[in-house]
């Protein structure tokens, strides 16, 4: 069976209407998740605990999607 691996993780935005982080430094991983549910519960979970924050955003990172081994790596770079 295939993993399908997420990354939960938020912070403070620059701009709410942006996905630009205010502070690098204080992104708030929330933790590595074994497949889209449990991902989503505590995305959903810390995107209702900061409501009170327009500013707070919280993300699922398909991390399975960055590494598929049966397509060529690219040699590119941010």
């Amino acid at each position: 069976m295939t993993q399908r691996l997420h990354l939960v993780f938020g912070g403070e935005l620059v701009d709410p209407s942006r996905t630009e982080f205010r502070d690098v430094n204080d992104i708030h991983i929330v933790g590595i998740f074994p497949d889209y549910d449990s991902a989503y519960n505590a995305w959903k979970a810390e995107a209702q605990r900061t409501v009170d924050n327009a500013h707070m955003r919280y993300f699922i990172a398909h991390l399975h999607r960055l590494r598929d081994e049966e397509q060529a790596s690219s040699a590119e770079r941010d």
